[in-house]
């Protein structure tokens, strides 16, 4: 299996169009947010990784997320993937994450131990 994108959103919804075909629609894609109060506090950005099992793939595996500040772990998420042989499937990965300043994190994406998908998160001061 293989992570065909990771991405911080807002919703997913899934849409049926003619024939064998669904529709992923992503809304509120984003890389940054500002913060709804002053630090520390706990965010919980909602991350999803949207993956694909080649047809000669056994479908199972395990898609981890950790999440990383200046290199260091400060959360981790480890759930079990199903995806039928030959099809796309995805996941909502929602880590909680400590912030005592503001800054960025990366979440750090693989299933079983194959190639990392890095994705960036910043949390900016609040608006105003």
């Amino acid at each position: 299996m293989q992570i065909i994108a990771a991405l911080f959103i807002d919703d997913i919804e899934l849409r049926q169009v003619p024939g064998p075909s669904t529709r992923i629609d992503l809304t509120g894609i984003q890389f940054s947010a500002a913060a709804p109060q002053e630090v520390p506090l706990t965010w919980a950005p909602h991350l999803c990784v949207i993956v694909h099992c080649p047809p000669d793939a056994a479908g199972t595996g395990a898609l981890e997320v950790v999440y990383q500040r200046d290199g260091e772990q400060v959360a981790r998420n480890v759930q079990p993937l199903e995806v039928e042989p030959g099809k796309f499937n995805y996941r909502l990965v929602r880590g909680e994450i400590d912030f005592d300043d503001y800054g960025r994190v990366e979440a750090h994406c693989r299933i079983d131990q194959g190639p990392v998908t890095v994705v960036p998160y910043t949390l900016l001061p609040p608006a105003g």
